[in-house]
């Protein structure tokens, strides 16, 4: 065989020559053809090498990668491919904000063998620099009708990864009924925590003083609805259980034409969440102020609620796979709650 027969030819076996180290998978230019012959004419290079040539029907595994990367990131920012490695392309994240993966699109790609798409948890927060997602192909040469394939599977939903970045929204915290200045000041610095490391606005922290429930639903409706008029987008309420179905507050929100979206959440601990929505805002409640400054399942939802994200039923009922907040779930909470005590310590 020429050396020129072999200029475009895929090695499938590594070689390393006095000059350089050629990978499985490396496209052969004459300069490395010629290297390797070298090597082999002075016995440097011993035994056989198996290289293989691409027809008109096939891709190699690092353009396939590419194409590959580029349709699950849909072309969206947020999420940038890296250079391939080995047909192996990372997607990082550029900002920080809540990973968003549609698994249905990302299991219809991943039985298009052999095409490989692996992510991080749908929801999961995640920060700028992290990798989210990777793309891999097995072979050193795929069909071309399979990268296609795979490409119009990613490309229906626009996209199978995307970034949701946090956004600069107004946050103001309620203690639903009246509580001492000790535990008032640990609600206070808790939602404040919460929302400036998310990038958030926070508009302050405000007490139900009134003990009466007509007293005190009078109060909240003044205080909802001042929060309105501050244009806040979120609303976090402590000391309101989602098993009280005749708290003044709920019967403040209901007045002002506010609406539950769910009573208690599939998630532990902190499953006695509940979100609403009155106006452009939304509401989330825990049953005690001192819960929010440990880690619960509040914080699943809140980096979701700081990206914009509008819950429904629907979509909180989805958060009970991975709902179960042990110490080895941790990595899926924002970083402020990584080392906060939860009730699983306990």
């Amino acid at each position: 065989m020429k050396p020129a027969d072999l200029v475009g030819a895929i090695l499938l076996t590594s070689a390393r020559t006095t000059r350089r180290r050629y990978t499985k998978g490396a496209v052969l230019d004459a300069a490395a053809v010629a290297d390797i012959q070298h090597e082999a004419r002075t016995g440097k290079i011993a035994g056989p090498l198996s290289v293989a040539w691409a027809d008109a029907s096939d891709v190699h595994e690092d353009e396939a990668a590419r194409r590959l990367a580029a349709a699950v990131a849909g072309g969206r920012p947020g999420v940038t491919p890296s250079t391939p490695r080995h047909s192996r392309i990372d997607l990082r994240a550029d900002l920080d904000g809540v990973l968003r993966v549609n698994t249905a699109a990302l299991a219809e790609l991943n039985a298009l063998e052999p095409l490989e798409v692996f992510t991080l948890f749908d929801g999961q927060a995640v920060e700028a620099g992290q990798t989210v997602a990777g793309v891999k192909v097995a072979p050193h040469l795929v069909p071309e009708e399979i990268v296609v394939r795979g490409e119009e599977v990613a490309g229906a939903v626009g996209g199978v990864v995307g970034l949701m970045p946090y956004r600069a929204l107004r946050v103001t915290a309620i203690a639903g009924h009246p509580v001492d200045a000790k535990e008032l000041q640990r609600f206070d610095s808790a939602a404040r925590l919460r929302t400036e490391a998310l990038g958030g606005i926070f508009d302050g922290t405000y007490n139900v003083t009134a003990p009466e429930p007509d007293l005190a639903k009078s109060e909240i409706e003044h205080l909802l609805a001042a929060a309105l008029e501050r244009k806040v987008s979120i609303v976090l309420v402590g000391g309101v259980s989602a098993g009280d179905p005749v708290a003044p507050f709920f019967e403040a929100m209901e007045a002002l034409g506010g609406n539950m979206i769910r009573r208690g959440v599939p998630t532990h601990p902190g499953s006695m969440i509940w979100l609403a929505e009155v106006g452009d805002a939304i509401i989330l409640g825990l049953p005690r102020c001192g819960v929010f400054s440990m880690a619960t399942a509040a914080d699943l939802f809140f980096p979701r609620l700081m990206t914009g994200e509008r819950p429904t039923a629907a979509s909180v009922a989805e958060m009970g796979h991975g709902g179960l907040l042990q110490a080895d779930m941790r990595f899926r909470l924002p970083p402020y709650a990584r080392h906060l005590a939860t009730e699983l310590d306990a």
